[in-house]
């Protein structure tokens, strides 16, 4: 029989009391889906104990590789990035050292300073050792392929650890142009065209807009070595590289679009149960550029509204691997192999082999 399958998820969100209270200063809403309030969402948003752990074992995973809720430290003033993306990572390494067995984490980044971004990385991976970090697109109306993240970009490089990047909301223009005008009779939070802005589709183009811009301005192409883990299985992109690909020659491009997701990037589910989106994703770049996630807790339990296939609670995480059509040393590279082959030089707190 074969072994049970290891599974570490990798997009496994957390609220920081030093982050709540630097949006609250920020002004930011004061929404459950933030980690603000009592209710159980919210409260299961800011645990990182025994609670957690429990939900963990119910959705059966392994390890949690915790990360700040979207859009983290990046819609915060240069100054106060700086700080809070420091005290926040203190917090997380003191998290994942009181239960290596459990938790891992990635950096948080405070991209508004750019020069403090890249050292903020270099000081995440080698003195705390964490394995990498979450980034959330854009920083104020600066796109991730901006120019001056290339420092960022190179240390990424350098330290051979991931950047994972998640969604944010679109910005008010779009917002206004594509997602506006319905009348449901429903506050904004709550509202059709919200809803669609949102987790429904805008978080997902906006983002798969970024990587393509990425590798088009050249990103990967200075950078070859950077490797990028996108979530939401792929961020639409890969649903019309065939299409898209066409713009390799006119971009002047050193590859076929394709090269770069197979080459740079890594792809999760995020918590998406799609048996279809799963198979199509290993067709596109291979089960050996696939790995695994939950988008805990946004994805945890059934919610009023919610979607069967967005519900990774009583065991679903687990089961929807396992039952995966892959072989069962497919799915073990999945589960946990393929995210410890590209981190596994980042062995615990304080120390990096930069062989």
């Amino acid at each position: 029989m074969p072994d049970k399958i290891k599974i570490v998820a990798l997009e496994e969100h957390v609220a920081l009391p030093s982050l709540l209270d630097a949006w609250a200063r920020a002004g930011v809403p004061r929404i459950p889906q933030l980690g603000f309030g009592d209710e159980p969402f919210a409260r299961r948003l800011r645990d990182f104990g025994e609670a957690r752990l429990a939900d963990m074992d119910d959705q059966g995973i392994d390890v949690a590789v915790l990360s700040l809720a979207s859009p983290g430290v990046q819609n915060l003033a240069a100054e106060d990035a700086v700080s809070v993306a420091r005290e926040v990572n203190d917090t997380l390494a003191e998290i994942v050292a009181g239960r290596p067995d459990r938790f891992q984490a990635f950096a948080a980044i405070p991209t508004a300073a750019p020069e403090a971004a890249a050292a903020e990385l270099e000081r995440a991976v080698t003195r705390l050792g964490l394995p990498g970090a979450m980034l959330y697109g854009r920083t104020g109306d600066r796109l991730a392929d901006a120019p001056e993240f290339d420092d960022l970009y190179a240390t990424a490089e350098r330290l051979r650890v991931p950047l994972h990047f998640h969604p944010q909301t679109p910005v008010p223009e779009v917002l206004r142009a594509y997602y506006s005008g319905f009348d449901d009779g429903a506050g904004l939070a709550r509202s059709t065209g919200m809803g669609l802005a949102t987790a429904g589709l805008g978080w997902y183009y906006d983002l798969g807009v970024q990587y393509l811009r990425m590798i088009f301005s050249g990103v990967f192409d200075r950078h070859p070595g950077l490797q990028v883990i996108a979530g939401h299985w792929g961020e639409v992109v890969l649903f019309y590289l065939d299409h898209t690909g066409i713009m390799a020659h006119n971009a002047r491009l050193e590859r076929p679009l394709a090269d770069y997701f197979t080459q740079n990037f890594w792809v999760c589910g995020s918590g998406t149960v799609s048996e279809r989106y799963m198979r199509w994703t290993s067709e596109v770049v291979g089960t050996e550029r696939m790995m695994y996630s939950t988008d805990y807790p946004y994805t945890f339990g059934t919610r009023p509204g919610g979607f069967p296939f967005l519900d990774t609670a009583g065991g679903v995480a687990r089961s929807f691997l396992e039952q995966a059509p892959f072989t069962h040393e497919e799915k073990a590279a999945i589960g946990s192999g393929n995210w410890e082959k590209l981190t596994g030089h980042v062995t615990a707190r304080g120390e990096h082999d930069p062989a």
